[in-house]
């Protein structure tokens, strides 16, 4: 005799029918008897693979990093700034080869470059020397013709951009690019194009604060400062570049020794000054970069 099963009431029925999907396994067994992963885990495990395989997690992890270091004010503007300029890592091409998109290729590395090298002061030395390092990979970065490696001529014309792009005299910078310059085929590694760089940007930073220096000493009214005045803050800047040498011939080390020029030394050189039985003939500007920049380009050494 066959048993009817008995039908449960209808409150028991959903406390069945809710223990049953609260137990209910995340997880199916395949064919193989493996316990399959969940489509949304599986979902999620492939977009993760899809980031790391296009270098998208590591990109933004670079980002992230760089926004910590440098603290801008305006990060957000950091960031779509960073995101335009980032520096070319893998060869592209230049207009199927030709030397109009070859040279526009090349452009647009320098001013990558450039834009990383301006991220953070000199005086930051490892942030400093982590630009730099980015932007030679951007310089280096080899295209269909070109193997990876940074030549002399593209080392020079970023020196030169430099340079060109500060309120520097071009009179004021030329002896020293005579001096950190390469010649065009040479192969220039790293340590020569961080010792360039850092050069340069502490010459330029030098001559802004001689810059600074003359306006104290300007006429009221006139374009030029009073010669004896000028030459006796020279003689003075001299001598504390000239005592710095025991200490270190980093060109950073003479950019503080310059600073450091004591109101009371450049007073009492100044009264001297005065007092000398001296016809007032005036000095230019220019005049007077050049010559305080000599003082600092003395004590670069030559490249090679």
């Amino acid at each position: 005799m066959a048993v009817l099963p008995v039908p449960l009431p209808a409150p028991k029925m959903a406390a069945v029918e809710k223990r049953r999907q609260a137990v209910a396994p995340v997880a199916s067994l395949t064919d193989s008897g493996r316990p399959s992963v969940s489509r949304a885990a599986a979902v999620t495990e492939s977009e993760e693979d899809f980031l790391r395989q296009a270098g998208v997690t590591e990109m933004l992890r670079a980002a992230l990093l760089k926004v910590l270091e440098t603290r801008p004010e305006e990060p957000i503007a950091f960031l779509a700034h960073y995101f335009e300029n980032m520096g070319l890592r893998s060869p592209a091409s230049g207009g199927s080869g030709d030397p109009p998109g070859q040279l526009l290729l090349q452009q647009q590395r320098l001013g990558r470059a450039l834009w990383h090298l301006r991220l953070a002061h000199h005086s930051q030395r490892t942030a400093f020397n982590n630009n730099v390092g980015v932007a030679y990979e951007c310089l280096s970065a080899g295209g269909r013709k070109k193997k990876p490696g940074l030549d002399g001529r593209t080392y020079s014309e970023l020196l030169r951009r430099i340079c060109r792009e500060s309120e520097a005299p071009e009179a004021v910078v030329a002896p020293l690019l005579r001096k950190i310059q390469c010649r065009d085929h040479e192969a220039v590694p790293l340590g020569v194009f961080r010792a360039g760089m850092r050069t340069c940007f502490v010459l330029l930073e030098f001559v802004a604060r001689a810059s600074a220096l003359y306006r104290l000493l300007e006429a009221p009214g006139l374009a030029a400062a009073d010669r004896r005045l000028s030459q006796a803050v020279l003689d003075t800047l001299e001598g504390a570049l000239q005592a710095g040498d025991s200490a270190s011939t980093a060109p950073a080390h003479y950019l503080e020794a310059g600073s450091r020029l004591g109101p009371d030394s450049l007073a009492l050189a100044m009264d001297r000054a005065v007092m000398a039985q001296r016809p007032g003939i005036s000095m230019t500007r220019e005049e007077f970069l050049e010559k305080a920049a000599a003082l600092f380009i003395a004590k670069v050494k030559p490249v090679g």
